[in-house]
């Protein structure tokens, strides 16, 4: 399950934890991503179904991120299979995130 941005959402401690319906991984998470993002997490704000579901439950940044915006709104798979590949706003991400590059670069592989 690759996101907009190419991130594997499979991968995802916050998709793992709401996928088990686990409070103590909610909780570790949270922890995690409070001391490496100096957030304030709770438990609580630890659930989400991935970028690309269509329900409301993801994660609370995916509700405002820019690139999930932007594809949603385009109706596509991903950033891989957009017209505009790689645009300005994807590149900013892209460029902090060398495995979700790794992944559109391979489904831009298959689209050839």
């Amino acid at each position: 399950m690759i996101a907009f941005c190419g991130i594997n959402c499979s991968e995802c401690p916050a998709l793992i934890a709401t996928q088990k319906n686990d409070d103590i991984e909610r909780r570790k998470v949270a922890e995690l991503w409070n001391k490496e993002y100096k957030a304030n997490l709770k438990p609580e704000d630890i659930n989400c179904f991935g970028c690309l579901t269509e329900s409301e439950q993801v994660f609370n940044y995916c509700q405002v991120c820019e690139i999930r915006k932007c594809g949603k709104g385009r109706k596509i798979q991903n950033c891989a299979h957009c017209v505009d590949y790689s645009c300005e706003l994807l590149n900013k991400f892209l460029a902090k995130d060398c495995k979700a590059k790794a992944n559109l670069a391979e489904i831009r592989k298959t689209l050839k």
